[in-house]
């Protein structure tokens, strides 16, 4: 075998599996395509947009009654958000990795360009490593980040 595609194939198998960050261009819009598909589904089936509107039922704050009270009042209804967030974060993980772990492994799967058919042929370390690189591409974050924001404007849907 020639020696400069035994190197090409040794620094392949160093860099790990092939994410967004690192594919050719025409590559990146079919499988972010594939992987937009997947996020729908994904948030259909977890209902992740309802857990994350759960709030908690909030105290009325007397705007008659003293400082101190309205206050406390605050307090207590601000702490009450922030056991309510926790919660929901525990339900979004509980439906993400126990109710729906297929669906949250077919986007890994597809964010670095594994069939999710294939997607336990791979340890679980070459998906974390080549998650971390994909995230910390700017790049390619700034593409879902305006991809959302165009989601979140509804010229998605």
């Amino acid at each position: 075998m020639d020696e400069k595609i035994m190197k090409e194939e040794q620094k392949e198998e160093k860099k790990g599996l092939k994410t967004l960050a690192d594919c050719k261009p025409s590559e990146f819009l079919r499988q972010t395509n594939r992987i937009r598909k997947a996020v729908f589904n994904w948030l259909t089936v977890t209902d992740i947009a309802a857990i994350r509107s759960r709030l908690p039922k909030y105290e009325t704050v007397n705007e008659k009654a003293p400082p101190e009270e309205r206050a406390a009042a605050i307090k207590r209804n601000a702490a009450r958000l922030k056991e309510q967030r926790m919660e929901n974060a525990n339900a979004i993980l509980e439906a993400m990795l126990e109710q729906h772990p297929d669906e949250t492994l077919e986007i890994l799967a597809l964010c670095c360009f594994v069939e999710p058919a294939d997607v336990d042929n791979h340890p679980i370390g070459e998906y974390l490593i080549a998650f971390a690189r994909l995230i910390s591409d700017d790049a390619v974050i700034g593409f879902f980040d305006s991809l959302a924001r165009l989601e979140q404007t509804g010229i998605l849907t």
